[in-house]
């Protein structure tokens, strides 16, 4: 399944390290990334597959909300097939 992951707050040092260490250890393959800083504000989109891990959407969820309380920032993570949803009429 694949996942859109988005990362925003006052950028700081691990941001990305963090986010992406995690997924990292629960073999969650990043397709594409973005990430840009406005002024002091970090942001950040990732494209993942879930697929390869033993991970639930839900434990995953969970998970980046604790990287998310570490760093002080909003981690959303919705799944991809939402967006192909969302756009057919």
């Amino acid at each position: 399944m694949k996942i859109v992951i988005s990362v925003m707050g006052k950028d700081r040092t691990g941001i990305i390290a963090l986010v992406s260490g995690l997924l990292y250890r629960e073999q969650i393959n990043i397709l594409d990334i973005t990430q840009t800083i406005l002024q002091d504000l970090f942001t950040m989109v990732m494209l993942a597959d879930i697929s390869g891990s033993k991970l639930t959407f839900e434990s995953l969820q969970e998970e980046l909300a604790k990287v998310a309380k570490e760093l002080n920032v909003e981690i959303r993570v919705m799944r991809a097939d939402l967006f192909d949803a969302m756009n057919k009429v």
